[in-house]
């Protein structure tokens, strides 16, 4: 029995051994386990931050990063462009070739805007070519008269080479058809560069449209008059040339003017044209106009978002109701034009009806009206336009002799501000006709509908001058061109500039009788289109009288 108990009490001193023995071994497996889970928590970041440096590295090296790759393509691409490494995205074809990257640079200070920045990149454009296969369809070109420099033409050019935009006819004077200027210009592949030379205008001078009655009222007056008229001249020639070249429609810009492919199923003009009905001959888009909030615009690309709408695309109460604070004291709702431009799809007997219409010798066009797509005019977007424009015209700054000059109320005030005043009042009256700086008012247009913004011109064209496309360009032509090569050139442009000044007299004085369409049986037309302004307070009235 005493054995027994000495047993018992063996057991029971024996059990907290074990116990004991159980915790200390419990406690270094658990000790153990999160030391290892803390090295897995630390390798672990490690590992992919490793992974993530050598994906990196060899993405320098050829490969592309598909997410970024794939999300700027298909939101920007054209069609018919392609990144280097051969990868096609939705939206985007084949073409033969690519564009190597060129080192950016700048040949002049009228190029300082379009290199490239130390901001953040945008590398939706780098090396891309801006070319086109020849099976895409519509093909499109853009004629316009111009004297813009570089820092106006290139953003212009490749933000509609971005949407769709093939081939450029360019009737270029002053800056624009310097040596230094042009010379860049038609190195661009499907840009075309015509210069106002004596053979230029005497072949002109023996054009169909010269001989007949519905340009004549535009005839010897100087200024935007005779301007309209060497635009509709240059309008034909151009029709010509897109024959030849294969064009399917033809539209007619200003280097002011940007077409905002709206309601399409993808930011793009070419699928906005072709989605156009095959019976429609002309697409007319509703002008939206530059509403600066700043008098200290440089570069009104990439600077303005603000835009009032069209007419056409605004009910026609808020247009009214909401008509004289839209103006601000202006003659008229905008202050230039109201009647939009137009693409047309170019037939036989196709010709300009002025520089905002199309028209046929032998039929009335089939034309429809975008409810949603416009051309967007950066109208006095910088201060100064103001200047200028005065400096472009050399009649006298009174009410009368401005009437002859300028077709529009608002450029003739500005004129005449800007021949008369101070360099000061001109700036108070620039603030007070043209730049919005009333926040409580600029809400509530903005609220209305009758102010917008829009923001892809501005992302598109800061996207190609990030990706060096401007600058790549100008270092490209001048590589191209040899110093020997590059003299020569400047001395052949200035030699047919040499001709040009002594061609023929200008059209504003030559005398009517010179022209064959006085003569008795010449085809009368209806008068060509010219820039009109937006319906007035005074519509709304005939319209109520008319119902």
């Amino acid at each position: 029995m005493r054995n027994y108990y000495q047993q018992q009490q063996h057991h029971h001193r024996a059990i907290p051994l074990l116990s004991s023995s159980s915790s200390s071994s419990s406690s270094s497996s658990s000790s153990s386990f999160t030391s290892r889970l803390l090295l897995l928590l630390t390798l672990l970041p490690l590992s992919l931050a490793l992974l993530a440096f050598v994906l990196q590295w060899k993405g320098d090296n050829g490969l592309t990063d598909p997410t970024s790759a794939v999300s700027s393509a298909s939101r920007w691409a054209p069609h018919g462009s392609r990144l280097q490494n051969h990868e096609v995205f939705p939206g985007m074809e084949l073409s033969s070739s690519t564009l190597s990257p060129k080192p950016h640079s700048s040949s002049s200070s009228d190029c300082l805007s379009l290199v490239r920045t130390a901001s953040p990149s945008f590398p939706y454009y780098r090396d891309w070519k801006f070319d086109f296969e020849p099976s895409l369809k519509p093909k499109i070109c853009i004629t316009t008269s111009t004297s813009a420099g570089l820092d106006q033409i290139l953003p212009w050019m490749f933000y509609h080479k971005v949407i769709g935009v093939t081939t450029f006819f360019l009737f270029v004077e002053g800056k624009a058809a310097s040596p230094e200027v042009s010379k860049i210009l038609e190195s661009i592949p499907g840009v075309k560069v015509i210069y106002r030379t004596k053979e230029l205008e005497e072949q002109q001078a023996k054009s169909r449209i010269w001989n007949e009655t519905w340009l004549s009222s535009f005839f010897y007056k100087p200024c935007n008059y005779e301007l309209f008229v060497k635009q509709s001249l240059n309008m034909e020639m151009a029709i010509v040339m897109a024959r030849d070249e294969g064009m399917d429609w033809i539209l007619h810009l200003d280097t002011d003017e940007l077409i905002h492919p709206a309601g399409a199923r993808e930011y793009s003009l070419r699928q906005l044209l072709l989605d156009v009905p095959g019976n429609v001959d002309m697409v007319i888009f509703p002008n939206y106009e530059s509403s600066i909030e700043r008098d200290d615009i440089k570069d009104p690309f990439s600077e303005v978002s603000m835009f009032k709408k069209n007419y056409d695309h605004l009910p026609k109460d808020t247009y009214f109701g909401m008509y004289k604070e839209s103006t601000r004291g202006n003659p008229n709702y905008f202050l230039t034009y109201g009647n939009g431009k137009s693409a047309a799809r170019i037939h036989d007997h196709l010709r300009p009806n002025g520089a905002h219409r199309w028209h046929n010798y032998m039929k009335t066009p089939n034309e429809v009206k975008l409810d949603e797509a416009a051309v967007l005019h950066y109208t006095y977007a910088k201060f100064s336009d103001l200047t200028s424009r005065r400096d472009r015209c050399g009649c006298k700054p009174t009410k009368e002799d401005v009437k002859r000059c300028f077709m529009l109320e608002f450029d003739r005030s500005a004129f005449i501000i800007a021949s008369t005043a101070t360099e000061e009042e001109m700036l108070n009256w620039y603030n007070e006709h043209v730049v919005w700086g009333d926040k409580d008012l600029k809400m509530k247009l903005l609220r209305k509908g009758i102010l917008t913004r829009i923001y892809s011109p501005m992302v598109i064209i800061q996207g190609l001058r990030e990706s060096a496309v401007f600058s790549s360009v100008i270092a490209s032509a001048q590589k191209t061109l040899s110093k020997e090569k590059f003299l020569a050139s400047i001395q052949s442009s200035n030699s047919s500039r040499a001709a040009a000044s002594e061609s023929l007299p200008s059209r504003k004085v030559v005398r009517s009788k010179d022209r064959k369409v006085l003569d008795i049986g010449a085809e009368f037309y209806e008068e060509a289109v010219p820039p009109l302004p937006p319906p007035g307070i005074n519509y709304e009235h005939l319209v109520i009288e008319a119902q």
